[in-house]
């Protein structure tokens, strides 16, 4: 039987190491056009990533595939070869909340591909700071979990800075409860990120009721501590289990088996238009009767489509609210455009926080 199979895989797998060796010749040329264009990028002073030129060519390869290769593969594929063409030319410096393994790296990596260096930071804030103070071209922040809802700091901080919002990515959030000897003999407590403790809350009432829960930092912290005491449990991912040297003892304990979060990348440079795109703004309103819809008309006689609406306290103590808005189109597109211009004039402040390619 093992001769049978060898024979048939014999011809098969040498056709793949031809298409292979193609391949590789084609990479390679690629990349040396890439070198060429990032001489020219220097020339003009203008940035390696350009996130929505790389939106572009992976949605015209999906476009493009008559398969069998899904779309998700051919992003994925992709993905990589371009951040492998972009360190060539530069290495990027992404800073998210640490530290490693948490889901905020998992994100930084599907977003910008595993050719680009990481920057763990102990908060939220300290992920801004590092951006604004030029130690990381971009930020990695949590906006919003499907079901927790917004991350409140992460609000604020879009509302404080000068950076703008880049790009954005949905990743499916899998909880799993990790210990040192994989089961839960000699566990008292289980410690995760106050998110991640809300959205195991049913599981763990029902599973592990005996356990102290405890909010860290983040659950790559938790993932930290478990691997020092085997009294703590984690909740964490794949990536954390991973480079702490943890056992799973329940995988998958969310509550809701499609859970997401919501990432977005921040940076200084204002991202240009890819043909699918999201624009995301601040705005309050005077606090007089009717105000609110005085302020969203211009959208809907503009056609523009709103994705996402939600209210943080101004914290001036008088009941007054800031809107976070999400819409569709790019700010420099002519009916977005003339939206805003006149959102502008009636309301009492506005901050487009970024133009940039909807997670596809």
């Amino acid at each position: 039987m093992d001769d049978e199979l060898n024979n048939r895989l014999k011809p098969l797998r040498e056709r793949i190491d031809a298409l292979d060796a193609q391949l590789i010749a084609l990479l390679n040329q690629r990349a040396a056009v890439a070198l060429e264009v990032g001489e020219v990028k220097k020339h003009f002073n203008a940035p390696v990533f350009r996130p929505e030129r790389e939106q572009q060519v992976i949605a015209r390869l999906q476009d493009m595939s008559e398969g069998p290769l899904a779309s998700e593969h051919i992003s994925a594929i992709w993905r990589e070869i371009m951040a492998a063409s972009r360190a060539l030319e530069k290495t990027i410096k992404a800073a998210y909340l640490g530290p490693v393994g948490t889901y905020s790296e998992q994100a930084m990596h599907e977003y910008f591909g595993q050719s680009i260096e990481g920057l763990p930071c102990p908060s939220i804030d300290e992920v801004f700071r590092s951006v604004e103070a030029g130690a990381a071209e971009f930020g990695v922040v949590p906006v919003e979990n499907s079901t927790e809802g917004a991350v409140s700091r992460t609000l604020d901080l879009l509302l404080q800075t000068q950076l703008t919002i880049g790009g954005e990515l949905a990743l499916p959030i899998h909880h799993n409860l990790l210990t040192l000897n994989g089961g839960l003999t000699g566990v008292t407590r289980v410690c995760a990120h106050a998110q991640a403790l809300a959205q195991c809350q049913r599981w763990l009432a029902t599973n592990a009721p005996h356990l102290e829960r405890q909010a860290v930092s983040s659950n790559a912290e938790a993932a930290r501590m478990a691997a020092e005491d085997p009294s703590v449990a984690a909740i964490a991912g794949d990536r954390a289990a991973t480079h702490y040297g943890l056992q799973v003892a329940y995988a998958l304990i969310q509550d809701d088996p499609h859970n997401r979060t919501r990432f977005v990348m921040i940076g200084k440079e204002r991202t240009g238009a890819s043909g699918n795109d999201q624009t995301s703004l601040i705005v309050s309103v005077p606090n007089e009767p009717g105000a609110v819809f005085k302020l969203l008309e211009p959208l809907a006689r503009h056609s523009v489509s709103m994705t996402r609406f939600e209210s943080r306290p101004a914290r001036v103590g008088t009941w007054e609210y800031y809107f976070y808005i999400d819409v569709e189109g790019h700010r420099d597109d002519p009916a977005v455009a003339a939206a805003l211009t006149e959102l502008g004039e009636k309301a009492a402040f506005l901050k487009i926080l970024g133009s940039y390619p909807r997670a596809r």
